[in-house]
């Protein structure tokens, strides 16, 4: 890697995902939006899990840029994840996942705080969209002092996950380590989440977005929120200043991806989706490991494709590290 010691610096939330199957009916029921972000407190949280008590759960680590980063270490690549949890078991099983999965983290430097680790209730109705329900708990209260600057600077890109702009301290951390790596000189990296983060905490994402990015993520349903555009060529014209680089997720479809004026369509795998559940987080995890090791973004996007529908074929947010070596199969590393 050269002077870089670490592909991929991240900062975001830290949650144990809890994963449920659940009826539209159910959802609905529930009160919950569907296919959206929404936040909630301890005692919403304890109200919705009372009406799941009984189904079957699954549990994962979480967190947007947790997810990227795992991704990227799966593939091969080098990762340090800053994030927040408490003195819990939850948070211990997180620490230990980013450990298991080969991610280094502030964890290991600091000891965790009282309280309860963020967790997210992830409901996935019949035709693979889920819906999430989020506590924040210890990753509401993320700083700046969870950033390593060293590692920041040895590091080849810097990516802010876009829930952050809901969380004023984590807004500030995520700020500050965009400061340090501009400053450095590495490539900064910005994923808009989720809709909800559009819809009101917007101030917060173009504080992360002002002065240029290298790279943007996002999802056609994200992207027409932020243009208020529909017509998907108007939306990839609008959204193509954001950064030098801007990755639009379709979902079957493929995604596009924007770049020196032009557009590049790229292919997805024909799949039968399954759960929805952290493919955005994947795709930039494996896009990003491409790009940091000598591919075309074309050929980045593809790789992201094929990991992203790899993982809407199950359930589960994440994949398995010999799953994602089968993918890099035929790919090159």
């Amino acid at each position: 890697m050269s002077t870089h010691h670490y592909h991929l610096y991240a900062i975001g939330n830290a949650l144990v995902d809890t994963e449920y199957e659940v009826s539209d009916a159910q959802l609905q029921a529930m009160g919950v939006g569907k296919g959206q972000m929404t936040l909630i407190d301890a005692a919403q949280r304890t109200e919705l899990l009372a009406q799941v008590h009984g189904q079957q759960a699954r549990r994962t680590g979480g967190g947007s840029a947790g997810n990227t980063v795992v991704a990227l270490a799966q593939l091969g690549g080098h990762a340090f994840y800053s994030c927040r949890v408490a003195d819990d078991e939850l948070g211990a099983f997180y620490a230990q996942d980013l450990a298991h999965n080969g991610v280094a983290t502030n964890l290991s430097h600091t000891r965790a705080p009282h309280g309860q680790t963020g967790s997210c209730l992830v409901l996935v109705t019949p035709d693979a969209e889920r819906s999430l329900c989020t506590f924040l708990g210890a990753t509401a209260e993320l700083e700046a002092s969870a950033l390593h600057p060293k590692d920041i600077a040895r590091a080849q890109v810097y990516y802010m996950e876009g829930y952050l702009a809901a969380s004023p301290s984590g807004l500030q951390a995520a700020l500050e380590g965009r400061r340090i790596a501009a400053e450095a000189g590495k490539a900064l990296a910005l994923t808009l989440s989720d809709v909800s983060m559009i819809q009101f905490c917007r101030a917060g994402l173009d504080a992360m977005a002002e002065g240029g990015l290298d790279y943007l993520f996002c999802n056609e349903q994200e992207a027409r929120a932020w243009t208020g555009l529909q017509d998907i060529s108007a939306v990839a014209a609008g959204m193509a200043a954001m950064a030098k680089t801007v990755c639009i997720t379709r979902g079957a479809q493929g995604c596009l991806v924007l770049e020196n004026g032009a557009v590049t369509e790229v292919a997805a795998p024909t799949i039968d989706p399954v759960d929805s559940n952290g493919a955005g987080d994947m795709f930039a995890g494996a896009f990003l490991y491409a790009a940091t090791h000598g591919h075309s973004h074309a050929q980045a996007a593809l790789l992201g494709n094929r990991c992203a529908a790899a993982v809407v074929s199950q359930h589960g947010n994440r994949l398995k590290p010999e799953q994602m070596r089968a993918l890099l199969e035929g790919f090159g590393r």
